[in-house]
């Protein structure tokens, strides 16, 4: 197996649905393949076409696999697509207020009804998009060692 980790791309789907037809082990398809078990199992699960008409054409295919994948990198993040949200969070990130505590105090506080974890704050925090936050990351970073 591969350290170093590459997207699945369209020959990697072909494969991964002549498995499939055949239903050779998830262990077996993730050694012919060079990938984890868990990625195989995961890429099957979530790119699984299901008819509810038609359920003798639900399965996986592989054009499939790609367009769902590509639908899925294309998807705009909760901070993108709702400028009050993302407006809000900036205001605490440069109050110095911790992802946490803005998590946490939006949805306690009912400034927002839509919910957002901290993880999704970190993400913004150091993303390649500039919304004007100049270089909170240094804090935040310095927040996160002097909690170590």
């Amino acid at each position: 197996m591969s350290r170093r980790y590459s997207q699945l791309n369209l020959a990697v789907w072909r494969r991964l649905r002549h498995f499939v037809e055949r239903k050779v082990p998830i262990n077996e398809m993730a050694r012919q393949l060079g990938r984890h078990r868990s990625t195989i199992y995961r890429e099957i699960r979530r790119n699984t076409f299901h008819d509810r008409e038609l359920p003798e054409y639900s399965g996986y295919f592989s054009t499939v696999a790609d367009d769902i994948s590509k639908e899925r990198r294309q998807c705009l993040r909760k901070l993108r697509r709702h400028t009050q949200l993302r407006e809000l969070v900036i205001d605490r990130l440069k109050a110095y207020w911790s992802p946490e505590q803005i998590a946490g105090r939006l949805w306690a506080d009912g400034l927002s009804l839509i919910r957002i974890c901290s993880e999704t704050i970190y993400r913004f925090a150091y993303g390649k998009e500039d919304y004007g936050l100049g270089r909170i990351d240094n804090h935040l970073s310095q927040m996160i060692a002097a909690m170590r």
